[in-house]
Order: C-alpha cells, then structure tokens, then sequence
C-alpha cells in the first residue's frame, strides 16, 4: 500500500514547517528555563528556604502580561506561564495539594489553575479533610471554597480558620458552570438530584422549574453526586463538564446556574511552620478574623483605623461565634494591602487594640489573572 501524502497547499506547508521549527526552539528554552530552575532549587535547599513562593510567580505573570506584544492574547498569558512554573517547580520537589474531591470537583479545576497540572494530587471527602491533610503535613498546600458570587460564603470553612493553625497565601476565583448530568439521556424518572448543598442553592430556579417535584439530595461534592448518578439510573447530578467525562454521563441540561455569571473563590491554605507570609507582591489582600465586646459602638469603633488611614475594606462577613451568649459574633474582613506598608500596619496594629479576638488569616496576592 503507497504512503499517503500530504496535499495540502504550498504555502500551508511552508507555515507548518514554520510552526514545527518554532516549537522545536521553544522546547530548547523550556528546558533551558527547567535546568535555571533545578539551579535555584539547590540553592534554595542550601538556605533552607521554601520552593512555591506565590508573590514571585505573580510578579513574573504580572511582568509578562505587561510585556506582551500580541497577538497572543494577554489573558492567556497566566495559564501558560502557570503550567511552565508548575513543570519547573516539580523538578524542585513534589508539590502536594489537597482539595476537596474527588475527581471531576471545581476544587480540582482551582487547585489545577492555581498550581499547574504538575503536582501530587490529594483529593479529599469534606473540607474538614482539606484542613486536617494541610495541618497534618501530608499535603503541603489545600484548597478551599470561601465564597461564591451567587450563595455567598461557605460557612464551614471560614469556621475551620478559628480552630486550626492554617493561613492564607493565595487566591484564585472559578467559572462555575452547572450542568444536570445522568446516565439515562432523558429527564423522565429522576427520583432525585445530588450536588452539593451550594451547588443545589445555586440551581434552585431551574431546579423547581423543570423538576419540582424530585428530592434534592446533598453530598459531599458535586463529583460525589456525579459518582453516585453513574452507578444509579433513577439519580441525576449537578456538576462540572469535567465530572460528567470522568463518570460517563450525559449533560442533559448545560449552565443551569442560576446567575449566568456565577463564580465560586477559592483560598490556598498552608501551614506556617511550613511556609513564610507572602511579601509584597503590590497588589495585595489581607484577610483576619476579629470579634469585639458586645457593646454600643463596638463595631463602629472597629473600622475606625481603617478608615483614619486609608485602609480599603473589601469584604466583611459576620458568624456566630457559637458560645454561651448567642449574640456574639466574629468579623472576617479583607483590606487591600499588605501589613509591610506602612499604614496597613499601623491600621492593623489599632483594630487589634479595639478588639477583644484578632487573628491574621494571611496575606497574599490578589488573583488577577
């Protein structure tokens, strides 16, 4: 039988060639740029200092966005780049990262995003596991859903900050896109949907449109459900494109979201034995946790500093605080900024005199990418 040749025209040859030296140069000075990094991991060991440091790698991302000429699109700049550094990275040391599971999770996609596909993957059952896995040391970073565009903050993690020693070093904010996935390719005989509680909150419109009278049932995680809508022909799943090819099922409805432009953010948490604040990166967030005497004035008094010295409040969540007097609150803030400017700290250093519990949740570099 003759080769099949290529009948393409001459000069979409000539720019394929083109292309195939192209990447044959860029393969060099990737490598190039692996054996730098491999460098600075061994002078790094020899300091004792940390390999993943999240203001460096937003500093170069940061850099090259403003250098790009086009006409590569300059949002396409940080996932390229974030890849290149996780390759990079993994020659240093393993990076293990634990998030909430198991596979097909938009944890998983954050954790992918933020960190690059070259890691130790540790997926996890609950958010309790995520916080349990970081302190204990068999997963170096987590990652953890804070709070979504649509449903606001996912209380339980913010809980776990006042009981375990993990801090914030990074950011990064998802895309959530909703799809009702099955086996059965039909909506007939859907006894009842499985995702997670935010996820069913965030489809309650289409839900009670199209199937009012089936039982919402929560899990775990979104891929648990999916999980669990493979292995049963009468339950349906809401969750990600991801989790639908990993367990074979069919999207009967894509982007159910209630809120078209639903976003879900995400935190990466550490331990601070293991790994060092952030320094500046000069677009910073600083996020704590406080609580004041109950008393008239007390919050007010609170966000005095901040606003005497020109410290920016982005958020500002209450919780019970769970004790014997009910009507005791914590406060999570975030202020723009970074405690090593000037009057950021000294904003800090005054909340912290007002108030009864302070605790620095971390401070990192904005997701802007």
């Amino acid at each position: 039988m003759a080769d099949s040749q290529d009948t393409s025209p001459p000069d979409l040859l000539a720019l394929r060639g083109q292309i195939d030296a192209v990447d044959r140069d860029l393969l060099a000075l990737l490598n190039k740029r692996a054996s730098l990094a491999k460098a600075v991991g061994e002078l790094k060991k020899k300091e004792g200092s940390v390999v993943f440091r999240p203001e460096r790698e937003a500093q170069v991302i940061d850099g090259l966005k403003a250098a790009n000429p086009g006409p590569l699109l300059t949002e396409s700049v940080a996932p390229i780049w974030r890849e290149i550094m996780s390759a990079c990275r993994s020659l240093e040391t393993p990076t293990r990262v634990a998030y909430l599971g198991p596979a097909g999770t938009f944890s998983e996609l954050a954790a992918l995003g933020y960190f690059g596909s070259s890691i130790v993957q540790v997926p996890c059952a609950s958010i309790d596991e995520v916080f349990r896995m970081t302190t204990a040391g068999a997963a170096d970073f987590g990652v953890v859903p804070v709070e979504n565009s649509t449903e606001g903050v996912v209380a339980r993690s913010l809980d776990l900050f006042l009981t375990t020693p993990l801090f914030i070093i990074g950011e990064t904010s998802l895309f959530v896109r909703h799809n009702l996935l099955r086996r059965e390719n039909s909506l007939e005989g859907i006894k009842a949907v499985c995702a997670h509680p935010q996820a069913l909150a965030q489809c309650h419109g289409w839900l009670s449109y199209h199937l009012p009278d089936v039982e919402r049932r929560p899990v775990a995680s979104n891929a648990e459900g999916a999980r669990l809508a493979s292995l049963d022909p009468s339950l349906a799943a809401v969750a990600s494109d991801r989790a639908g090819s990993e367990f074979g099922l069919h999207a009967l409805a894509p982007a159910i979201q209630d809120d078209p432009h639903n976003r879900t953010r995400f935190v990466i948490v550490t331990h601070p034995d293991r790994h060092p604040q952030p320094k500046a990166s000069g677009h910073d967030c600083t996020s704590l946790v406080v609580s004041v005497t109950n008393r008239p004035g007390a919050v007010h008094d609170m966000l005095v500093p901040l606003k005497e010295h020109g410290v920016s409040m982005t958020r500002f969540e209450s919780r019970p605080a769970r004790t014997a007097d009910q009507w005791e609150y914590y406060f999570y803030i975030d202020v723009q900024g970074h405690p090593d400017q000037p009057q950021v700290a000294t904003a800090l250093k005054e909340l912290r005199d007002v108030c009864s519990f302070f605790k620095l949740l971390g401070t990192y570099p904005l997701d802007t990418h």
